[in-house]
């Protein structure tokens, strides 16, 4: 080994043997193959650092193998995180799931008690109409067989009598013979036997109204499950409408009397007062709450990036918009097409905005009472989506009360 113990060439470097040395000589200038060219992607040889690759960005091959290696192992934990978020996101879908079984499985029993109990009370009430029946035919056969023994009785007597030949004792009873007997007239007397239509009416009134608050557990059930999917929404200055003011921490807007000199940029509403959140989103599910309470009239939902932002809009699906909104203090509508009026029993004071990118789903909920109100279903989502605000016109300050972006509390 005199490389190791001449003092000379202990400075060579030495490799193991291969098979081809010439896959490691440098064919242009026949030296070792020591240095990595990051540029070209290839190994060069001491002297091509001096030519072609002389302005490039060389390193030795043992340094690019060491972050070659670093990179790969990186590139292994990023997987194994990813397996790991993967599977924490298969045991947190699996919880989530065996939760709202259990809550479909309390839910549809109560529905099937409740369908049990108005049978069971329908039957109840056939059962003792029946009865009833039964006792009213009773009372009046026995009505009837009393009036036929008593004609019988009298027939036969005008029998007897009308083979006698004492013309006196025929006189003298006649008057009671001709007499009309103690009986009634049967010719409209009946037996209800029909069910009466109030009694049925009543029951599957009773059923609905049940079936309706079981709903509205379903929809408190469902709000609660997606309200883990709160995110943070502030809202973008830079898209904001002139008129509009927004708060320094981005969280609430009103609509002001006066137009701000702001720059027309392309992300800006320049004819109606609107206003997005600053983040888009492109996949998963999110989730935020607005309070709307002292509003008159308000629009909120989402768009998508590109949707239009100079002079008048359409609010409708095809045109990127799913909003609902308020007008007139009491008309709600969801901009769906056609557009749809909505019936609510309780004015919102707190709207949540529920999106499934990937569902194509877009809902929204009367947060206070735990109500759903409009649903936007089987939608195409191609490009991302945008919280969308627009608290209108303040009308002379009837409308001045401002929508706030709120923190969402887990019920």
């Amino acid at each position: 080994m005199i490389h190791k113990t001449t003092a000379k060439l202990m400075k060579h470097k030495l490799m193991e043997p291969v098979e081809n040395l010439e896959d490691y000589i440098c064919q242009k200038h026949e030296r070792p193959l020591e240095l990595f060219c990051r540029d070209d992607q290839t190994c060069v040889c001491q002297f091509c650092t001096e030519g072609d690759h002389k302005t490039h960005n060389t390193v030795p091959i043992e340094t690019e193998l060491e972050k070659t290696r670093a990179e790969v192992q990186q590139m292994i934990q990023e997987r194994l995180k990813k397996i790991e978020e993967i599977k924490h996101s298969v045991e947190l879908n699996k919880k989530n799931t065996e939760k709202e079984k259990a809550d479909i499985v309390e839910i549809f029993s109560a529905l099937m008690r409740c369908i049990e109990r108005s049978q069971a009370e329908l039957l109840k009430v056939m059962e003792e109409k029946q009865k009833a029946a039964e006792k009213q035919a009773e009372e009046l056969i026995k009505d009837l067989e009393q009036e036929i023994t008593e004609l019988k009785r009298r027939n036969t007597e005008l029998e007897q009598l009308s083979h006698t030949e004492d013309h006196l004792h025929l006189l003298q009873i006649y008057p009671s013979l001709c007499s009309p007997p103690h009986t009634q007239d049967w010719t409209d007397v009946t037996i209800n036997s029909h069910l009466s239509l109030e009694t049925l009416r009543r029951a599957l009134s009773q059923l609905q109204e049940t079936l309706s608050e079981e709903m509205e557990k379903f929809h408190e059930i469902k709000l609660k499950r997606i309200q883990q999917y709160a995110v943070d929404v502030t809202l973008d200055p830079d898209t904001a409408n002139p008129y509009l003011i927004l708060s320094d921490d981005g969280k609430q807007v009103t609509c002001g009397d006066k137009r701000q000199n702001l720059p027309d940029n392309p992300e800006r509403f320049n004819y109606y007062v609107e206003v997005l959140g600053k983040k888009g989103f492109s996949s998963g599910r999110f989730y935020y709450e607005v309070q709307v309470r002292g509003n008159t009239d308000w629009d909120l939902g989402v768009v998508r990036e590109s949707i239009n932002r100079k002079g008048e809009i359409i609010y409708r699906p095809e045109d990127g918009y799913w909003c609902v909104w308020l007008r007139n203090n009491t008309e709600y509508y969801a901009l769906d097409s056609p557009r749809v009026s909505l019936s609510l029993k309780q004015a919102p004071q707190k709207v949540g905005v529920f999106v499934d990118y990937e569902e194509g789903l877009i809902s929204f909920y009367n947060v206070d009472v735990k109500s759903h109100i409009y649903s936007f279903t089987g939608q195409t989502f191609t490009e991302k989506l945008y919280p969308f605000f627009s608290p209108s016109l303040n009308n002379g300050g009837e409308n001045s009360a401002p929508l706030i972006i709120c923190p969402v509390s887990q019920i």
